[in-house]
């Protein structure tokens, strides 16, 4: 028996053990099991309703989480355990699936840069607010952002959390994600260096490369370089090298790549596809390109 298989042993037996201890804390074995059933006191007086007792489920959420999901599903179990009546009717049950997979994501690593300045704007939550139900329709949206709520508490550790969506997340859906990150950090018109500077580190533990990371970076702090680099050239490539660029960023870029999230993702794609495309013209005409 390996280490895994034991703590996870351990886990279990420790969930079953917090549930029955909440639920016969919550009996009156007199009463058998109607807890509807009280007695009154010796006083006559009518007894206060019995104190809830909780806090059990959102640790073991995180432990069982951090078992079957690694950091994301530790901090996407806690956050479900604090949200325990939820979960006992499903409403929050997360089923994993390649669109699932990139919304889970998108709440941890959200959550990492809105917490990156030690505070959390309203013109931030209002951006990923509007994304999900934009994107994933309203009441699906609801429970996400209020998922959000619970995992902007938690203390996230971003290379833990960034190495593991790199190691099971496609390449071009990491490179929705980060152009989504930057749109959060872009949300109050402003670049904070410490929001810029952890999304840097998500995208080098993602294994995203440094071009790509400079491309997508480019297209929301613009300089007079901008169009360059979103193409990934230098300002003396020729016109040729030019051409040959935005032929491979738009490849690279396409929203089809994403289709497999579903049609809302590989619409928001289409924004990052559509700047390629504006970088490429504004070469153009500088250079009176045919």
């Amino acid at each position: 028996m390996n280490t895994v298989t034991i703590i996870v042993i351990v886990i279990i037996a420790f969930f079953v053990y917090a549930l029955f201890t909440m639920r016969k804390k919550g009996e009156d074995p007199s009463q058998g099991t109607d807890t509807k059933k009280q007695r009154r006191s010796p006083s006559g007086e009518e007894p206060q309703a019995p104190r809830r007792r909780g806090g059990y489920g959102k640790w073991i959420g995180g432990g069982l989480g951090w078992a079957f999901g690694g950091p994301i599903g530790a901090i996407l179990g806690f956050a479900m355990g604090s949200m325990f009546e939820g979960m006992n009717s499903g409403k929050y049950a997360y089923q994993g699936t390649p669109r699932g997979d990139f919304a889970m994501s998108l709440l941890v690593l959200s959550a990492a840069v809105m917490k990156a300045d030690q505070k959390v704007l309203r013109s931030e939550l209002d951006y990923v607010r509007s994304f999900f139900y934009r994107q994933f329709g309203e009441t699906e949206g609801a429970r996400l952002i209020h998922m959000l709520g619970e995992i902007i508490k938690q203390d996230i550790n971003v290379q833990e959390v960034s190495i593991q969506v790199g190691q099971y997340m496609d390449y071009s859906s990491k490179l929705q994600l980060l152009h989504f990150l930057f749109g959060i950090a872009a949300a109050d018109n402003q670049y904070h260096p410490l929001e810029v500077s952890v999304i840097e580190q998500i995208s080098g533990y993602m294994g995203i490369s440094r071009a790509d990371y400079q491309s997508i970076h480019a297209m929301f702090v613009k300089d007079p370089h901008w169009a360059y680099e979103v193409l990934e050239i230098t300002e003396s490539a020729t016109d040729a090298e030019v051409k040959q660029a935005y032929r491979e960023m738009a490849k690279k870029h396409h929203p089809d790549k994403v289709a497999h999230l579903g049609e809302d993702i590989k619409k928001a794609a289409t924004e990052k596809f559509q700047q390629i495309s504006a970088a490429y013209e504004e070469i153009r005409k500088k250079r009176g390109m045919v």
